[in-house]
């Protein structure tokens, strides 16, 4: 769902600083297509904006996942066009809980460092509510969800009560275990005769693509539905 951002304010030195990259790097994934190009401002000067940051991010996630070059160009390429930072952060968010180590146990101190913001008790409140924290144990410690943790920490600023964002979980969650019984009932009929290695292999591979697909599908209806309440006509699906 693309919301409003800030403007590309970015020059390429300090959008390679923001990302902990190199000002090669930057314009190597843009002659390969996968950064945007900078809106050329005065002087001939390219700027980035939040779109550009949240990207590198999300290609710094793949690698770190194993996903080799030509494989990360083939995901961002089934992206949905007009993805904003947000956008970009969900599937950022995505991608890291593929980890099968995404959740950690840190110290309250240290939940404050990783969520690059100061978190007072309504805001572990939340964050508990949406599922990003476990509850805390006697030594003052969380367990966290380490590929949640940036998006819940969005989701802070949105004016929601802690019911209302209790209530969407469990209405995701809800949809997602069904979601995943029927697949795996798809292919649990494809691969009766294979060995438990086979399928556990099949699983791995498939995950990102099923996850992407979920993603992508609920926020293409998320937008129609917000569209819809708004008194908006649908948005055109290219067809004639």
């Amino acid at each position: 769902m693309t919301i409003e951002t800030e403007e590309p304010a970015l020059t390429v030195d300090e959008l390679a600083a923001r990302a902990g990259v190199t000002v090669r790097t930057v314009r190597f994934y843009s002659t390969k297509g996968l950064l945007p190009p900078p809106v050329i401002g005065a002087r001939r000067v390219g700027h980035y904006g939040p779109e550009h940051l949240a990207r590198l991010a999300l290609i710094e996630e793949l690698q770190r996942q194993g996903l080799t070059l030509a494989a990360i160009e083939r995901y961002l390429d089934r992206l949905p066009p007009g993805l904003d930072a947000h956008d970009l952060a969900v599937h950022r968010a995505v991608v890291a809980s593929w980890a099968p180590d995404s959740v950690k146990t840190v110290t309250r101190e240290e939940l404050g460092r990783r969520a690059g913001r100061a978190l007072d008790e309504e805001d572990v409140e939340r964050l508990a509510a949406m599922g990003v924290l476990g509850e805390r144990a006697d030594d003052g410690s969380y367990r966290v969800d380490a590929g949640l943790l940036r998006l819940g920490v969005r989701l802070l600023d949105v004016p929601l009560s802690q019911e209302a964002i209790l209530a969407a979980r469990n209405v995701l969650v809800d949809h997602a275990r069904t979601a995943a019984q029927e697949l795996s009932q798809l292919l649990r009929a494809d691969v009766a005769e294979r060995d438990a290695r086979a399928v556990r292999s099949l699983s791995a591979h498939m995950q990102p693509l099923v996850v992407q697909a979920l993603l992508t599908a609920f926020q293409r209806s998320l937008t129609q539905e917000v569209r819809e309440w708004l008194g908006e006509p649908p948005e055109s699906d290219g067809s004639p």
